[in-house]
């Protein structure tokens, strides 16, 4: 009896296994990487593989999450398309040469993500939480109709009950508060920890909530968008969460680096309308309908041109991946680049090896210490091989990297939530700056340049001289990428 259960569930597990090796194959149609990796996990880890499949495995199904009625209404879709038609028609006007030279790049954006182009932003730089959410509180406190804040990770710790008691000041005085997190990124939040706030008339949402108490199992597929509006006139978009760790107060992860920038000028619009989208997909019942309140007439606030520009895995195309690969071979100096997560796709990697190749100075600089081990690892297999086409490796020391930047020859750069991963690129929904602008860009390596000194060097000598295990380690982490 008992060995005729064994077979039976033996059958059984041999049958799903077949079933979504099937569904990998011939329906999902993924890349072969990917294939092969989730095929290899299923065959031979069958029960275990099973379980990964349906918590990270399953693709989400390419429909439009994100609609709003009120994009026609402020006038972007009208002027995206005339903005493409100037610019196919070359008579476009740039107003800083910087812009000109990065008008494919631009164009991309406009026909394949509608990101319009606006050139008249004040763009102030963080690379410390501190002073980032010193600012951030000053521009909340002086709110005066509306707040909207986005955030992956928000804690009500230290941090996240100063911003949490600005906001309930605010609404008593009539602000209208608007709060969305992810769910997974912020385990153990709910609505109900917001009650103050609700009662005072603000709305709080969560992004694709668990069905399950303390359990999400739609693991992928999150919103790492990190957004700021007020008033529509202040914008933040960057890489800080809200919590006590990115104010350097975690002692596993020490002082934490990151970079955010503050926004001025036309590109709140976007910047709202990046919001909007994303509150409407999350509110059941609660949209945002059109308002002029939410879109006001801005002044000229400086000369920076930039983009706010999305992606997601309902994007038919990997937008941001797009846009980080046509700044690297437009490269004719240097690409810098910081990231915590370094797992390009063969695209992305081939691309810095030919910048390598053609005497570019590519600097890639990523943490000394993991907070994903097997991320860490493949990180650091990659970094390897690009060391061996001449690419410079930099180790950040002082405490934890997780910028997320790329700058190239002191012109364009980009600044946001999407690191250099498959995760990033393909399963999350990211939203970054692309920023056309000497002197934001060159502000953005001097950063770079002064983390250098904070950081070691790894060379291909010491590269080559690693230990067995270590190599043991980037091989199964290696082998796991596609996946990670």
């Amino acid at each position: 009896m008992v060995d005729n259960l064994l077979n039976i569930g033996s059958f059984t597990i041999v049958i799903l296994n077949i079933f979504l090796a099937i569904i990998l194959i011939f329906l999902e149609r993924r890349d072969a990487s990917s294939s092969w990796a989730w095929l290899m996990i299923l065959f031979f880890i069958p029960i275990i593989g099973f379980l990964l499949y349906l918590l990270f495995g399953r693709q989400l199904r390419k429909k439009h999450f994100f609609r709003w009625e009120g994009r026609s209404k402020i006038g972007i879709d009208n002027l995206i398309d005339y903005q493409i038609k100037a610019i196919e028609a070359g008579t476009f006007e740039f107003r800083l040469k910087d812009s000109l030279a990065y008008q494919e790049l631009i164009y991309m954006h406009l026909r394949n993500n509608h990101a319009v182009l606006t050139q008249d932003n004040a763009v102030t730089i963080f690379n410390d939480g501190e002073k980032k959410f010193s600012s951030l509180l000053e521009d909340l406190e002086r709110a005066k109709d509306h707040i909207h804040i986005q955030y992956y990770i928000f804690r009500l710790d230290g941090l996240g009950n100063r911003i949490y008691e600005v906001l309930i000041r605010k609404a008593k005085q009539g602000v209208k508060i608007r709060l969305l997190f992810d769910d997974m990124g912020s385990r153990g939040l709910q609505r109900k920890h917001f009650k103050e706030l609700i009662d005072l008339g603000g709305e709080v949402e969560t992004f694709f909530p668990s069905i399950m108490p303390l359990f999400n199992p739609r693991l992928n597929y999150r919103n790492h968008r990190k957004i700021v509006v007020i008033d529509g006139r202040v914008g933040y978009i960057g890489g800080f969460n809200v919590g006590d760790e990115y104010l350097g107060l975690n002692r596993k992860f020490g002082y934490w680096r990151d970079t955010h920038l503050r926004l001025e000028g036309s590109s709140l619009h976007p910047l709202q309308t990046r919001f909007i989208l994303d509150w409407n997909q999350a509110s059941k019942n609660r949209d945002i309908e059109y308002s002029d309140r939410f879109f006001p007439a801005i002044p000229l606030k400086g000369s920076v041109s930039l983009q706010v520009v999305s992606s997601g895995p309902d994007s038919e195309w990997e937008q941001i991946k797009n846009g980080y690969l046509k700044l690297i071979t437009m490269a004719k100096k240097y690409v810098y680049i910081q990231t915590p997560y370094f797992i390009p796709d063969a695209s992305v990697l081939d691309s810095l090896r030919i910048a390598c190749l053609t005497g570019i100075d590519v600097r890639i600089m990523i943490p000394n210490k993991p907070d994903h081990m097997f991320v860490y690892w493949a990180t650091y297999s990659y970094v390897g091989e690009l060391l061996k086409a001449g690419a410079k490796v930099y180790i950040y020391e002082n405490g934890f990297l997780h910028a997320k930047m790329i700058v190239v020859d002191d012109e364009a750069s980009t600044v946001g939530t999407a690191n250099i991963d498959l995760r990033s690129f393909k399963l999350n929904f990211e939203v970054n700056a692309f920023i056309y602008d000497r002197e934001t860009s060159r502000s953005i390596a001097e950063l770079f340049e002064q983390d250098m000194l904070l950081s070691s060097e790894l060379t291909l000598k010491l590269y080559e001289e690693r230990t067995r295990s270590i190599k043991m380690k980037e091989s199964i982490s290696r082998l796991l990428s596609p996946i990670l």
